[in-house]
């Protein structure tokens, strides 16, 4: 029966044409992207679909580089196909195209054995908290230091900080959010050390990338968006060693999910003098 459904699949470039039928597999799995965050993603990237008998039964999405890294996301294969080895087909493809590239990607427990069999190993996790939140506290800032709206001419300095909080060249995606995000820069001594973008994502609002030198400039550029947005459903995903997961539960934003980050090849080396605080999302990391 399996092999049989395997030689039915189609293995085809994804289209824009494709991204409704997608958008119904990721509400499937009860994944929150509307059908526009699956357009803005396949504006900045690639992707694949599994085709049987006219209907689309996969999905996966790709976004490469220039530095030599990959990202892979939107990883999904209908309920009524899976354990099919369509999952295999689909990042097989992905392969293809992305070369020798590193290749990270955030896996969600139901993906970890088809990802180790393909060579990615666990680097970490991110935790996925959302919410609204109504009572936000005044960021406690430190002298010489502002929050203030990201200016154009600032966008070459936020890319160079990007760049170092991740270990990947990241410019063209960074430039692109900034056109269809709002920004906020952290400001230390009259330099950029900072920055955090404000976009509707899924079920409201997301609060990333967030890069901040520190925990401290980390939650001012947090502070800023909840506070200003305050009662509105806002999503942020942050690595296990942000620190912030305990404070985002405080300030009413719940854990509502983990995800193991696993990296196949060397994982980017980051700087020293940035982080990343929060993700983009789970698929661009």
């Amino acid at each position: 029966m399996a092999t049989g459904l395997k030689k039915a699949v189609q293995v085809r470039a994804m289209l824009a044409d494709d991204l409704s039928a997608a958008h119904g597999l990721s509400r499937e799995q009860q994944w929150p992207h509307r059908e526009q965050d699956w357009t803005r993603m396949l504006e900045l990237g690639q992707g694949v679909v599994a085709e049987s008998e006219g209907a689309i039964v996969g999905t996966t999405m790709w976004w490469t580089f220039e530095n030599g890294f990959a990202t892979i996301g939107m990883v999904i294969v209908s309920n009524a196909v899976q354990g099919m080895g369509i999952g295999r087909q689909l990042m097989e493809a992905a392969f293809a195209d992305i070369g020798d590239r590193t290749v990270l990607l955030n896996a969600t427990d139901e993906g970890l054995r088809l990802y180790r069999s393909l060579g990615f190993e666990p680097i970490g996790s991110v935790y996925q908290h959302q919410g609204a939140a109504f009572s936000v506290p005044i960021a406690e800032l430190i002298p010489n230091e502002r929050v203030a709206p990201m200016k154009v001419g600032e966008v070459p300095d936020i890319t160079r900080l990007d760049q170092d909080a991740t270990g990947i060249d990241r410019t063209r995606v960074v430039d692109y959010l900034c056109d269809h995000a709002q920004g906020v820069v952290l400001n230390r001594d009259g330099d950029q050390a900072g920055y955090a973008l404000f976009r509707r994502f899924g079920r409201g609002y997301a609060i990333g990338p967030t890069i901040a030198p520190d925990i401290g400039g980390a939650k001012a550029l947090i502070t800023h968006w909840l506070g200003s947005n305050a009662g509105m459903f806002c999503r942020l995903d942050v690595p296990d060693d942000s620190g912030l997961s305990s404070w985002l539960d405080e300030l009413g934003l719940p854990c509502v999910g983990r995800v193991t980050r696993m990296c196949r090849g060397t994982p980017p080396q980051r700087g020293a003098t940035v982080r990343a605080y929060s993700l983009i999302n789970q698929a661009l990391g």
